[in-house]
């Protein structure tokens, strides 16, 4: 049976799954369509997570379970918790360590930088939908039922990478072309390029220093201006024009799909600066961000 199984297929799941069949380790990659990347060492599994006993059969004889999957972005109160329910359960049930992808919704709002010690007393739905899912597996951890961790990132980079930057700027800019952007382009924020994740994720599924707290990826911090800049040159493009969208922009996007109108639940990390400490995993698995241009170039 497989070592390690990664559920979801999104940009970091295909990334932490290819991250680990190059490593040497047997990987199964559970997705509800068995897509996936075509890799001797991954084998592609078509399944419902959501059917737990189905998926404690397909976790039979694997050590770590890696958590990656997500439901659409604007149905995650109703969706995601059990989805998540599911998939700690089979992974108790497969007596398998269980490292989850989360990101950084769940802390208390703050001026300062975000740190693992920052309080988890979130004020937006989906912050408290995120709060909740780690405390459920951390209480599983505490109670003996299995090892967890999590590593949490956001505002993603690299190919496949789903972000309001790769979203609404990045096809913009590499066409020369006027990108409307969410917040403010000149705020710090912090990036994490997909590969760093999955690094990330890799590297605290075999450590024992890792389990029963969560981690931050290795971060980019640099503003959405620079970043597009970045691009532009990487492309040849001209420089970049960035207008912020408005609140009618919004709601003419929203009539082509519901994820937009769930932007501005989380305005408050786009228009002022945004920044996480990355120092806890830098410092206890050496583990450090690639460059901005190394992730734009991906």
């Amino acid at each position: 049976m497989a070592e390690s199984v990664v559920i979801g297929a999104g940009a970091t799941g295909v990334a932490t799954a290819r991250q680990l069949a190059d490593s040497g380790r047997r990987v199964r990659l559970i997705t509800r369509s068995g897509t996936g990347p075509d890799h001797p060492g991954i084998e592609r599994i078509a399944l419902d997570a959501g059917r737990t006993g189905e998926l404690a059969e397909a976790l039979a004889g694997a050590s770590t379970v890696f958590n990656a999957a997500m439901t659409a972005y604007q149905t995650w109160p109703e969706t995601m918790p059990p989805l998540f329910t599911s998939i700690l359960a089979a992974t108790e049930r497969a007596g398998a360590d269980y490292v989850m992808l989360g990101n950084h919704y769940g802390y208390q709002q703050t001026t300062g930088p975000v740190t693992e010690r920052t309080p988890m007393v979130p004020n937006t739905r989906k912050g408290r939908v995120r709060a909740q899912l780690w405390q459920q597996a951390k209480d599983a951890h505490d109670e003996g039922r299995l090892r967890v961790t999590e590593v949490r990132a956001g505002q993603y980079l690299g190919p496949g990478a789903v972000s309001a930057f790769t979203l609404l700027v990045a096809p913009r800019v590499r066409e020369g072309e006027l990108a409307l952007v969410h917040g403010n382009p000149d705020a710090a924020h912090s990036y994490a390029y997909t590969e760093d994740v999955a690094a990330a994720l890799v590297a605290v599924s075999g450590d024992e220093r890792a389990w029963g707290r969560g981690w931050h990826a290795p971060v980019i911090t640099t503003t959405l201006r620079q970043a597009a800049t970045t691009l532009a040159e990487l492309h040849a493009a001209p420089e970049p024009r960035l207008e912020p969208l408005t609140e009618r922009d919004l709601a003419l996007l929203s009539f082509t799909d519901p994820l937009w109108r769930e932007f501005a639940e989380m305005s408050y990390m786009s228009e002022r600066p945004f920044l996480v400490d990355d120092s806890d995993i830098r410092d206890t698995f050496g583990l450090k961000p690639s460059t901005l241009r190394e992730a734009l170039a991906s």
